[in-house]
């Protein structure tokens, strides 16, 4: 077993989801800060646990031909970018590999991912938040705390994003303006947001813990010189004591309070809420591949779920005969309405509500869509939309994913309710960071067993806790991040201690005065993170 300040001998095997190197030392998984896969290390191990160790590459014997000299000197202490060790041909191969292990290991389909597609790999962030700490330090978070980097020059933003922050950073400093505490919870300024369109246009966001800011009027006139083509500055209200970025109500304090945008030929208004692809240029890669995912023949009815601003539902509706979108934010949906109104688009209707709820609606009103498109958030569907999705039994359901292990989560969903994973291609929206955009076609079955299959809530047997992740996902988090290996009843001791409620029976003791084992500490908070990672709690 490594022990901790010791230095191993050891290859790297592969990836981790955060881009981590994984070998193996005396039969432990070793996760290993910049290693490349085949490289032979010295590893000096910075942490060791029961089933696990982290450690780094203090030697390399055997450099990967993949192996680059990061361009970011940020690079290490920010917590934005992964990859930015080795070249652009491994970072896409690793990135694919990753979705394709998700939807075998994970998804048990055998489909075969087509390929990644990709773009380029600087400065094409159309959109970017930065934290403010309490001292006003305007940043980015060190991985996996709240510890604030000041960055002064990102590689993948946009440069007038760079020079928001500088703007911001100049009227802390010159007006003396209190900076959000996370701790005490007071201050003002919490976080800047900067949206900028393919015209280089840039609307600007501050979300402070109030309802104004001194000398306003100063905030704009920094602003407006730092980006002279921004189009509006907006103060959004964030009172929350969490760790939400965006705001409840805002204020326009100069300008417009939303952004233009051309994307696949169309006319787009942004709001500062709207959803909206981060990566221009390889959204249309993505809405492009998910059209010819679709099949559309210009006949077909489409829902879209989680429709944002009305992205791909317009994309869709010039090859389609109508197209329904569905979406929870109210100020997107506004959006949506009137970007149809501009591109002139008429056989697209919109409605605004929870996605499950808005699903379980059209299924109960008789809709049949031929298509269903979800591009749901990092926690994937829930059992509820899995079960109307499939009582409206779509022949085609196109899912668009910004996480492999929840999409293949919801592909063993979809295959309980007679649909399988047909195609499947990679896209690289996020170059340098470890995430990936996927996009899966899936296809009704046409055999007698799933011709009239109804779907039923307690038939998937799933909790609304558990619709957000299974309890092998949370332990698969748990060991790679941790490397410590926790049972179903530990996970079930601390879920019943945030009063998530089990099954009936769930590990359960057999008697009433049985007595198990309680959870031990360390593991109690590694299952409370992943909880949280999950969305859960």
């Amino acid at each position: 077993m490594p022990e901790k300040n010791k230095t191993y001998r050891a290859r790297i095997e592969g990836y981790t989801s955060e881009g981590l190197g994984v070998a193996r030392i005396d039969g432990q998984a070793v996760f290993v800060h910049r290693a490349l896969r085949g490289e032979d290390c010295d590893v000096l191990i910075l942490k060791a646990l029961k089933n696990a160790a982290f450690g780094k590459a203090v030697r390399v014997y055997a450099p990967s031909p993949h192996r680059v000299e990061p361009d970011c000197p940020y690079y290490g202490r920010c917590g934005g970018c992964d990859f930015r060790h080795m070249d652009r041909e491994e970072e896409l191969e690793a990135k694919r590999q990753r979705v394709q292990d998700a939807l075998r290991r994970i998804g048990g389909s055998d489909v075969t991912v087509e390929g990644i597609l990709s773009g380029a790999p600087l400065h094409y962030r159309n959109k970017s938040q930065y934290p403010v700490s309490a001292d006003g330090q305007v940043g980015f978070y060190k991985a996996r705390s709240h510890q604030v980097v000041p960055v002064d020059c990102c590689r993948i933003q946009k440069p007038q994003a760079d020079a928001a922050a500088e703007a911001l950073r100049r009227y802390i400093r010159e007006c003396g303006v209190p900076c959000y505490d996370e701790r005490t919870r007071r201050g003002l300024v919490r976080h800047l947001y900067v949206r900028t369109n393919s015209a280089g246009q840039s609307l600007v966001c501050v979300l402070v813990n109030g309802r104004k800011l001194p000398r306003e009027d100063t905030l704009v006139s920094f602003v407006r010189q730092a980006l002279p083509d921004a189009v509006g500055v907006v103060l959004g209200v964030n009172t929350q004591p969490t760790g939400a970025v965006l705001g409840s109500e805002y204020r326009t304090l100069w300008g417009t309070d939303v952004l233009e945008d051309t994307l696949c030929g169309l006319s787009f208004r942004l709001s500062v809420p709207s959803f909206y692809q981060v990566n221009h240029d390889m959204a249309e890669v993505l809405y492009d591949t998910a059209v010819d995912f679709a099949g559309l023949t210009g006949h077909e009815t489409v829902l879209d779920l989680y429709c944002g601003a009305g992205t791909i539902t317009q994309v869709m509706a010039r090859r389609a005969a109508r197209v329904i979108g569905a979406e929870i934010v109210p100020e997107a949906i506004a959006d949506a309405r009137e970007n149809a109104r501009r591109n002139g688009i008429e056989n697209v209707e919109f409605f605004c509500g929870d996605a499950a709820a808005a699903a379980a609606d059209f299924a109960a009103k008789g809709l049949r869509p031929d298509v269903l498109c979800v591009d749901p958030p990092r926690k994937g569907l829930s059992p509820e939309v899995v079960a109307a999705a499939a009582s409206m039994a779509p022949q085609r359901i196109v899912y668009v994913s910004c996480d492999p292990a929840t999409l293949a989560r919801d592909v063993k969903r979809f295959a309980q309710a007679g649909y399988a994973a047909v195609r499947a291609a990679a896209v690289d929206m996020f170059p340098g960071t470890a995430n990936v955009e996927t996009v899966c076609l899936l296809s009704k079955l046409q055999s007698k067993e799933h011709i009239e299959i109804e779907v039923k809530m307690d038939e998937l047997d799933l909790t609304s806790a558990e619709s957000k992740a299974t309890y092998e996902e949370i332990r698969e988090y748990i060991f790679e991040h941790t490397g410590l290996k926790v049972s179903y009843l530990y996970i079930a001791q601390v879920k019943q201690k945030y009063g998530i409620i089990e099954r009936e029976n769930y590990n359960k003791p057999k008697s009433e005065n049985a007595k198990q084992p309680q959870c031990p500490p360390e593991k109690e908070r590694a299952i409370t993170e992943a909880l949280k990672h999950f969305e859960m709690i």
